[in-house]
């Protein structure tokens, strides 16, 4: 289980580096009205399929872990930070976000205009990365926080 969280830790900051750069493309793409570019396409493909594999190993260390046996008694514990946010919390905000990136990739494909394809992915792709914000355990959140680099 050990790979796993680290892969799972390792993982996060590729989504953080696509999800920037996503955003970073569609700024830039509304600010200077360019056509829709390769690199934006590729951005938020890259972003996307690392949300999937994150997603794959953040299963396996719930359901093993015990977060989900918890959930069973999850009234017990809500008072408890880091069990809340590990046991509900995390996921269920990952989760969301996930949903956003898969529906922002198909809306931005969908989208007729470079205008509305920029717009659609700063819309759709921010708020995913501003909800993987919010969910991820930094080191300074207090009673759950997490290292920045988790090792064997």
């Amino acid at each position: 289980m050990q790979t796993v969280v680290v892969i799972h830790s390792l993982l996060r900051w590729f989504i953080v580096v696509f999800a920037l750069w996503t955003i970073f493309s569609a700024v830039s793409g509304l600010m200077n009205k360019s056509p829709y570019k390769k690199g934006a396409n590729l951005s938020n493909l890259l972003f996307m399929v690392f949300m999937d594999m994150q997603l794959v190993f953040g299963f396996i260390l719930y359901f093993n872990n015990g977060w989900f046996s918890m959930l069973k008694h999850l009234g017990d514990h809500m008072k408890n930070p880091m069990e809340r946010f590990f046991t509900l919390e995390h996921w269920l905000l990952m989760i969301i976000a996930w949903v956003l990136v898969h529906a922002g990739r198909t809306a931005v494909k969908k989208a007729d205009t470079p205008h509305k394809k920029y717009k659609k992915t700063l819309i759709y792709f921010g708020i995913a990365f501003l909800l993987i914000l919010i969910a991820i355990p930094w080191p300074f959140r207090e009673e759950l926080g997490r290292q920045w680099f988790r090792w064997f």
